[in-house]
């Protein structure tokens, strides 16, 4: 296969559309459900709950080591379009649709971490600046429901959650027929995969110094996304009722493909764990501006979360690049969906708190969220001041 990272990057694209989907769908949901917005949230963190116990499933029993990632991701990739689709077709309350957005969330578990393992398996020499595509795609598929919606702009919103579940089963066909890399192989002599294994991952400095980054990044990225449309409104750069809320939203939060790539070419040249800090120190700065923006001009206001929608991902890849290298190699897999599992634990509190107190707290907000990227600069230290 001569190119396989452009296929398992679309394939992410295709596949992660369905984290998001229901968001795309918030207002028809208040409405059509009679919910409240903090409900949305609600919403967002039975996905988020579904894909913490999926990984930590896939972590600690090393299922996510012992099968080929291929085949992982293509079967929950389909049954993550069937919860999906049974979400848009089934669902008619909030106690109907949390089960569904929780399945969804659990097969998401075998597609986000087995991607990236399978990209680790072809390209490994490069695996900062592939990873990046790799995650700007699972960002513009975060983004792709909005621009779905956008696009069909009559549609009902169970046809922009289907055309997701749809666009799934391609990127399940796509992996099945790409299969895995010759890389990450088991070795004959590789220790057993013990139940509880992948915890000695964390006794790794390196490992440790990533990860606890990463938990700093993740407190503030999902909330951050969740929250998009609610901050384009504060801002006054959209009605509700018109037509461009869903296009700002999808141009913020999409924005993060093109960072996941400058990151990726940059790390090339300075390497991952400074990357990562640059884009740490970024959107922490944004977070610190944007309440302060209220009398700005539109423009300006637009250009800083833009700026913030470029910057708050720009260093996930480079997360699990420095993670992917310091473990060992037959757990490399198990590793990534356990440092996932965690990360995604943390984004629930985040998204629960922002969403229910952005009534009280207006543009404040994104004070709520700042702690994240700083604690992240102060976990990945030992690597960046190396240069790793």
């Amino acid at each position: 296969m001569s190119r396989p990272v452009p296929i398992i990057v679309l394939a992410q694209l295709f596949g992660t559309s369905l984290w998001f989907s229901a968001n795309s769908a918030a207002d028809d949901l208040v409405r059509a459900w009679g919910i409240a917005p903090a409900d949305i949230g609600t919403l967002t963190n039975a996905v988020q709950l579904g894909f913490i116990l999926g990984t930590m499933s896939f972590a600690l029993t090393g299922l996510a080591d012992r099968f080929a990632a291929s085949r992982i991701f293509a079967v929950c990739a389909v049954l993550g379009a069937a919860a999906n689709a049974a979400f848009a077709l089934l669902a008619n309350d909030l106690n109907s649709g949390l089960p569904l957005r929780f399945a969804g969330g659990f097969c998401l578990a075998g597609v986000y971490p087995l991607g990236m393992k399978l990209v680790v398996s072809w390209v490994p020499e490069r695996a900062g600046a592939a990873l990046a595509q790799l995650v700007g795609m699972l960002t513009l598929g975060t983004a792709l429901p909005h621009g779905i919606r956008l696009a069909g702009a009559g549609w009902g919103w169970q046809t922009t959650i289907l055309v997701s579940s749809m666009l799934a089963i391609v990127a399940a066909g796509m992996i099945l027929l790409l299969g895995d890399g010759p890389h990450l192989k088991r070795r004959h002599d590789a220790p057993p995969l013990r139940l509880g294994r992948v915890l000695m991952a964390f006794t790794i400095r390196d490992f440790r110094a990533s990860a606890f980054g990463y938990f700093g990044h993740q407190w503030e990225l999902y909330a951050f996304w969740t929250l998009v449309p609610a901050l384009v409104l504060l801002s006054g750069l959209a009605d509700a009722a018109g037509g461009t809320l869903s296009g700002t939203a999808f141009a913020i939060i999409a924005a993060g493909s093109l960072g996941c790539v400058l990151g990726g070419s940059l790390s090339q040249r300075i390497g991952s764990s400074r990357v990562a800090a640059i884009a740490l120190t970024s959107s922490a700065l944004c977070c610190l501006i944007y309440p302060l923006s209220g009398d700005w001009p539109l423009a300006a206001k637009l250009a800083l979360l833009l700026l913030w929608g470029l910057t708050v991902v720009a260093d996930s890849p480079h997360f699990s690049a420095l993670s992917a290298r310091a473990c060992p190699t037959e757990i490399v897999g198990s590793a990534l969906a356990f440092q996932n599992s965690i990360g995604f634990a943390i984004t629930m509190a985040s998204i629960q708190l922002g969403t229910a107190w952005i009534g009280a707290w207006g543009m404040n907000i994104a004070w709520l969220l700042l702690p994240g990227p700083l604690l992240g600069l102060l976990g990945l230290y030992p690597l960046w001041r190396q240069g790793r």
